[in-house]
C-alpha cells in the first residue's frame, strides 16, 4: 500500500494494456511479462514522471506487437507452407506456359479482359499524364521552387486589381532583402497586337512586353541569339524583338539567320534580337488559350508608371528566403513607402508560390478527375474479379487433379495469380497505348484555358504508372478466384464424376455482393458526371447579355500611323460604312476589347460624390455607335453613342444597368455625370448587362465611351453580324479591309461563340473526360451484370428445368431473374447514392447553378443505371426461360 498522503502510482495507458494482454494471451510467459513490464512502467514514473512512463509504455507494446508479427511472418513463410510455396517453389515460368494454353483456349474471353484492365489503367495514365506538368512535374524553368508571384490585393475578376505599377517593381528591386531578382511582364499584352508585313502576306502577331530581365530571373536562355539589353527595355529604346520557337518554324522556316535581321511590325523595323527555346511557351504558363509569338521590351520608367497598374511580377527568391519572410519583407516596404508618400496608390503585394498561380485555380478539378480515375480503376479491378470468379467453377476439375498429383494450395494459387497478373499486363499494355492517343490528343487541343496542356505526355514515370497499375489490378482481381478454386473441396468435386462443380451459397452472395459494389461505384461516378453535366449547361444557359450566334470578330490593327486622332476615328467610320453596305450584312461595330476576353478596369465617381469619397471600380469599353446593335446588347433607356459625338462636343457615356444603379441608386442615370479624374462625363443612356468576364462572374459596373471622343486603345475588335454563310462574309470582309489598308492582317477571323466556347473550356474539358468514364462505368456494370447472371444461369441449369417440369412458366423464370437483378441494382444505387452524396460535397465549389442534392440528376441517374442493369439482366432471363426441361434432366 502506498503511505497515507502519497499519491496513487500512475497506471498504465489502458489500450496498449489491453493490446499487450491480447499479445501474451495462451502464452505461459504471460503473467511474467505483464508483471515485469508493470514494474518497469512503475519506475518510469517515478524517475520520469507519469506522462513519459506513459509514452514508454506505449513503446515497449508496440515494438512487442512487432516483434510477434515477425514471428507470425517466419512461421507463415516456412518450408512447404503455403506462402512459401506460393513464393519460392520453382515453376514459375511453367505457370506462364499454362497460362498462355488456356488463354489460346479461350482467346474471347482473355481478349475481354485485357480491354476491360486496358480501359482501367489508360483512365489511370491518361489521368497522371494530364495532372503531372500542373502539379507534379517542376515549371519549365530553372530552379521554380524559388520562383513566386507578386500581385495586387484586389478581386482577381479584374486584372488591374491585381496588377501593379511599374514603380513597385523598381521599390522591389531597390529595397527588399528576399530576391535574387524581380521582374515582370505588361499584362494588358491583348489590348494591342503587332502586324508583321513584308515577306510574305501581313500576319497578326500576339506579343507581350516584358522587362529586359525577365528571362534572366525566370532561368531561360534563348535557343539563338541573345537576351534584351538595358538600353532596349529603355523607354523609347531601340526597337528589339524576339521570336517564339513556334513563329521561328512556321513563319520563319526555322532560319537561323533571322537573328540579326530587321522585320516590319506596325510599320517600322524591328531588330531580331534571339530565339525562345522551344520548351518555353509562354502561353502555356502564364496565359492558356492566347497563343503569343514574340517578346518586345517593356520600360519599367516613370512613362510606364502614369499607366497604373499594369505589370504583372515575377520574383526569384533568395536561398535563405521563404514566400512567408518574402511576404514580410514587401510589407515592411511598402508600409515605409505609404508612410513617406502618403499620396501613393496601389501600394499592395500578395506573394505566392508560381506553381500556385499556374496551377491553384485548377486544383479541384484535377484532384476531382484523379478521383474519377482511381473509382475506374476500382470498378475495373472488381468487374474482372466478378468475371474470374464466376468462371472459377468450369476451372475445378482440373485444380482438383493437380491437387490429388501433389501440387499444394500455394502452387495452385500462384498459378491464378500468375495468370490475372499476365492479364493485366497485357491490359497494362493495351493501357499504355490509349494514354498514348489521348495525352497527344490533349496536347495538341488549343484554345483551352488550362496552362501546360502542350506538355502533357506519357513518359517514364506515367509507364511506371501504368506498370504499377497493371501489377497492382493484376493481383487485386486474382487473389480472390484464386483463394476460391484452392478452397479445399477437390475431393467433392473428383467424386462429382468430372460435371465440375458449382457455386455454393457462400460463393453466389460474394459474386451478387461484387454486381452491388460495381453499381455502387458506378454510381458515385456518374453522380459526380451528372452533376458536371448539369453544371455546364447552367453555365451554357446564363444570359450573357450579347447574342454570340451569327456574329464575327477580327482585331484591326492599321499598319500606317495616323497624323491626328481625327483622322483615326475617320478611318473607322470609313470602315464601318462600307462594311454596312456589303450584302447580308445586318450591323457592324468597334471596341477595344470583346467580352469574355480582355478586361481591364478604372476608377469613376457619380457626380454627387465627393473627390474624398471611395471611387467605384468599373469596367471601361470605348466602342462605335454600330457596336450595341452589331452585339444585339438591348438599350434600357436614352440613346446610343452616335458619330456626332466628337472631341468637338460635349463628353458622353453609357452605363450598364450595374453601374446606373449603384452610381445613382434609386435616380435616373441619363442626364447626370460620371467622373473620370477630373474630367466629367454625361450619362446619355443606359443598356444592359454584359458578362464580360466571363457567365460564372457577374457583369459588374461597365461604362462605354465613345472612341471618337477617348483614344485610349492600341487596336480595335471588329464585330460583324450577318445572316449569309460565316466563310462568304469572311471573305468579302477581309477584301474590304484589304483595300482600306493593304498592310493590315484580315485574314484571321474569330467566331464569336468560340469566345464563349474558350471561357468555358475548362468545364468542357473536365467534362469529356467524366463522360468518357461514365461510359466506360455503364459498360463495366452492364458486363458485370451479364456475366453473373449468364454463368449463374449456365450453373441451374438442371434446378431452371425442374421448376419448368413441375410447372413453372417461362414468365415466372423471367421475372424472378430480372427481379433479382432489380433488387441487386437498388442496393447499389442505395449504396452508391449514400457513398456519393457524401463525396460531392466536397466538390461543391466546382458547381454552378446546381446543389449536389440536385433532383433531375438523382432521378436520371438511377433510371440510367436501372435501366442498364436491367437491360443487362434480360438477356440471361430470356435465355433460361428457354430452358428445355426434357433435354436438361437427361443430361
Amino acid at each position: 500500500m502506498s503511505p497515507p498522503g502519497a499519491s496513487p502510482p500512475p497506471r498504465p495507458p489502458g489500450l496498449a494494456r489491453r493490446l499487450l494482454e491480447r499479445l501474451v494471451a495462451g502464452d505461459p510467459a504471460g503473467p511474467s511479462i505483464l508483471g515485469d513490464l508493470h514494474e518497469d512502467f512503475v519506475r518510469v514514473a517515478r524517475r520520469r514522471g507519469g506522462f513519459a512512463a506513459r509514452w514508454w509504455y506505449r513503446r515497449e507494446v508496440v515494438a512487442l506487437a512487432l516483434d510477434r508479427g515477425a514471428a507470425a511472418s517466419s512461421s507463415l513463410l516456412r518450408r512447404n507452407g503455403p506462402v512459401h510455396d506460393m513464393l519460392f517453389r520453382p515453376g514459375w515460368m511453367q505457370d506462364a506456359r499454362v497460362g498462355l494454353r488456356r488463354f489460346r483456349r479461350e482467346p474471347g474471353f482473355a481478349l475481354l479482359l485485357v480491354l476491360v484492365i486496358g480501359l482501367g489503367v489508360g483512365a489511370t495514365t491518361a489521368v497522371y499524364s494530364v495532372l503531372r506538368p500542373l502539379l507534379i512535374a517542376p515549371l519549365p524553368f530553372e530552379n521554380p521552387e524559388r520562383l513566386v508571384w507578386v500581385e495586387n490585393d484586389g478581386d482577381r475578376a479584374s486584372l488591374s486589381s491585381v496588377t501593379s505599377r511599374t514603380s513597385n517593381l523598381r521599390d522591389f528591386r531597390a529595397s527588399s532583402r528576399s530576391f535574387d531578382g524581380v521582374t515582370g511582364y505588361f499584362a494588358f499584352f491583348e489590348q494591342s497586337s503587332y502586324a508583321l508585313s513584308g515577306d510574305g502576306p501581313p500576319e497578326e502577331l500576339v506579343g507581350v512586353g516584358v522587362a529586359d530581365d525577365f528571362l534572366d530571373v525566370l532561368g531561360v536562355t534563348p535557343a539563338l541569339g541573345r537576351d534584351f539589353t538595358p538600353e532596349e527595355g529603355a523607354w523609347n529604346g531601340p526597337p528589339a524583338v524576339m521570336l517564339t520557337h513556334r513563329l521561328f518554324t512556321n513563319r520563319f522556316e526555322a532560319d537561323p539567320d533571322i537573328v540579326g535581321r530587321t522585320i516590319t511590325l506596325n510599320g517600322r523595323g524591328w531588330e531580331v534580337v534571339g530565339v525562345l527555346p522551344p520548351s518555353f511557351d509562354f502561353s502555356s504558363v502564364f496565359k492558356p488559350g492566347v497563343p503569343v509569338d514574340i517578346l518586345v521590351p517593356f520600360a519599367i520608367s516613370d512613362e510606364t508608371d502614369r499607366w497604373g497598374n499594369t505589370l504583372s511580377i515575377v520574383g526569384r527568391l533568395r536561398d535563405d528566403a521563404s514566400v512567408e519572410s518574402a511576404q514580410a519583407d514587401l510589407d515592411a516596404l511598402l508600409s515605409g513607402i505609404a508612410e513617406a508618400q502618403p499620396d501613393r496608390w496601389g501600394l499592395a503585394a500578395r506573394v505566392s508560390p508560381l506553381r500556385d498561380y499556374v496551377s491553384g485555380a485548377f486544383r479541384p478539378v484535377l484532384f476531382l478527375l484523379a478521383g474519377a480515375a482511381a473509382t475506374v480503376i476500382l470498378l475495373v479491378c472488381v468487374n474482372v474479379a466478378n468475371v474470374l470468379l464466376a468462371r472459377s467453377p468450369r476451372r475445378s476439375r482440373e485444380i482438383a487433379v493437380r491437387r490429388a498429383l501433389g501440387a499444394t494450395r500455394g502452387q495452385v494459387v500462384r498459378q491464378q495469380l500468375v495468370e490475372s497478373v499476365m492479364l493485366a499486363t497485357a491490359g497494362g499494355g493495351v493501357g499504355v497505348l490509349i494514354a498514348t492517343l489521348v495525352s497527344r490528343g490533349v496536347a495538341r487541343t488549343s484554345g483551352v484555358d488550362i496552362p501546360l496542356l502542350s506538355s502533357v505526355q506519357v513518359e517514364g514515370s506515367a509507364l511506371v504508372i501504368a506498370l504499377m497499375s497493371a501489377l497492382v489490378t493484376g493481383v487485386a482481381v486474382g487473389i480472390l478466384p484464386a483463394l476460391r478454386a484452392a478452397d479445399g473441396s477437390e475431393s467433392g468435386t473428383l467424386r462429382s464424376g468430372g460435371r465440375g462443380s458449382s457455386h455454393g451459397k457462400g460463393t453466389r452472395g460474394l459474386l451478387e455482393g461484387l454486381v452491388v459494389a460495381e453499381v455502387a461505384i458506378a454510381c458515385v461516378l456518374l453522380l459526380a458526371g451528372g452533376l458536371f453535366l448539369r453544371s455546364f449547361q447552367q453555365v451554357l444557359e446564363v444570359d450573357l447579355g450579347f447574342e454570340p450566334e451569327g456574329a464575327l470578330a477580327w482585331t484591326l490593327n492599321p499598319g500606317g500611323a495616323f497624323e491626328s486622332v481625327t483622322e483615326e476615328a475617320d478611318f473607322y467610320r470609313e470602315v464601318s460604312r462600307q462594311l454596312s453596305d456589303l450584302p447580308g450584312v445586318e450591323s457592324v461595330g468597334l471596341i477595344d476589347a470583346l467580352p469574355l476576353g480582355k478586361n481591364r478596369s478604372w476608377m469613376v465617381r457619380a457626380d454627387h460624390q465627393l473627390p474624398s469619397d471611395p471611387p467605384s471600380e468599373i469596367f471601361p469599353h470605348l466602342a462605335d455607335p454600330g457596336y450595341r446593335a452589331a452585339m444585339r446588347i438591348p438599350l434600357v433607356e436614352g440613346r446610343d453613342l452616335a458619330w456626332t459625338d466628337t472631341d468637338e462636343t460635349d463628353p458622353v457615356v453609357l452605363l450598364n444597368e450595374s453601374a446606373a444603379a449603384a452610381l445613382f441608386p434609386g435616380e435616373n442615370a441619363v442626364g447626370r455625370d460620371v467622373m473620370l479624374g477630373s474630367n466629367a462625363w454625361r450619362v446619355v443612356g443606359v443598356v444592359a448587362d454584359v458578362r464580360h468576364v466571363g457567365p460564372e462572374r457577374p457583369a459588374g459596373l461597365q461604362v462605354y465611351f465613345p472612341i471618337t471622343q477617348l483614344w485610349d486603345y492600341g487596336t480595335l475588335d471588329l464585330v460583324v453580324r450577318s445572316d449569309r454563310a460565316a466563310a462568304e462574309v469572311a471573305d468579302a470582309v477581309s477584301a474590304t479591309l484589304s483595300g482600306l489598308d493593304a498592310s493590315m492582317p484580315t485574314r484571321q477571323v474569330t467566331p464569336l461563340p468560340a469566345s464563349v466556347d474558350r471561357i468555358v473550356s475548362p468545364r468542357r474539358f473536365a467534362l469529356r473526360i467524366l463522360s468518357a468514364f461514365g461510359v466506360v462505368a455503364l459498360v463495366l456494370v452492364a458486363l458485370g451484370i451479364y456475366g453473373v447472371l449468364s454463368h449463374s444461369v449456365s450453373e441451374r441449369r438442371k434446378e431452371i428445368a425442374i421448376r419448368m417440369a413441375v410447372g413453372a412458366t417461362a414468365e415466372s423464370v423471367r421475372r424472378s431473374l430480372v427481379l433479382r437483378t432489380a433488387v441487386l441494382a437498388l442496393a447499389g444505387l442505395v449504396i452508391g447514392l449514400a457513398v456519393g452524396l457524401v463525396g460531392t460535397r466536397t466538390v461543391e465549389s466546382l458547381l454552378f447553378g446546381v446543389a449536389p442534392t440536385d433532383p433531375l440528376t438523382l432521378v436520371g441517374l438511377t433510371g440510367l443505371l436501372l435501366g442498364v442493369s436491367l437491360l443487362s439482366g434480360t438477356v440471361p432471363a430470356v435465355r433460361a426461360s428457354r430452358t428445355n426441361s426434357a433435354r436438361v434432366l437427361k443430361e
